[in-house]
């Protein structure tokens, strides 16, 4: 069978590189003429470097794959040979990595980040709680949710320093914030610390708040704001303890 596609065009090229060799060599009677063997192969080279000769190869990514594909085989193959049952004991292999893999996510479930750090709750610069809370809604009213967090609670806590319920401290965390705070308003410690965990994932967690999380903040905002200290309560209570007790 005659070749065909770049092959046959190559043949065409060396053909044509030879017979120019042959017509060199004159006609008649004379002896014909010898090309030598270097100036033949520099000129069939610089024939079958031509464009036209290479229109049909694979491009770059289809030589990267199949040499991609070439190694993979060869892997295989050898790690076939490698172990007991070949091909059959690889695939068995194989199969039990995925089922320990799968016990594991299964067991352990999909893995969280954690907070990478417990940085300051406020920046350098100092803002009321109104400022906070303008800012959050701010931010909730373009869908921003995890900046509405972050705003909200710390509204909240620069709304129990300025009632002085907390003490003005630079670098206090959310989640000593709401440690304090709950020990001043046990009534919301639960919450509190829901508040500063949601503060944390988005802050330092790298997870994405929702609407529902901005507005749980908003209400135990409000809520706290109404909620007397359980310190001037249990005050109050002792005194009114004394008076009746005198008046007795």
């Amino acid at each position: 069978m005659a070749p065909s596609g770049p092959a046959a065009t190559a043949v065409r090229a060396l053909a044509r590189v030879t017979g120019r060799a042959v017509l060199a060599a004159g006609s008649g009677d004379e002896p014909p003429v010898t090309v030598p063997r270097d100036p033949a192969r520099e000129a069939a080279r610089r024939e079958l470097s031509k464009p036209v000769y290479h229109e049909n190869d694979p491009s770059l990514l289809q030589r990267a794959l199949d040499a991609f594909w070439d190694w993979l085989d060869r892997l295989f193959s050898s790690a076939a040979s490698a172990t007991p049952g070949g091909a059959v004991g690889l695939f068995v292999v194989i199969l039990f990595a995925v089922a320990v893999l799968a016990a594991l996510w299964w067991r352990l479930g999909t893995p969280r980040r954690r907070p990478a750090s417990a940085a300051a709750l406020f920046g350098d610069r100092p803002r009321s709680a109104a400022e906070h809370r303008a800012a959050g809604e701010a931010h909730a009213a373009l869908g921003h949710w995890n900046q509405a967090v972050q705003e909200r609670m710390r509204a909240l806590v620069r709304s129990l320093e300025e009632r002085a319920l907390l003490d003005v401290r630079a670098g206090r965390t959310a989640d000593e914030a709401a440690a304090e705070a709950g020990r001043v308003l046990p009534g919301h410690t639960d919450r509190l610390r829901t508040a500063a965990r949601d503060f944390d994932d988005v802050t330092y967690g790298g997870r994405s708040a929702d609407e529902q999380a901005y507005h749980r903040l908003v209400t135990l905002d409000r809520d706290l704001e109404n909620t007397r200290p359980a310190l001037a309560a249990d005050a109050t209570a002792a005194a009114h303890s004394t008076r009746q007790g005198v008046t007795e």
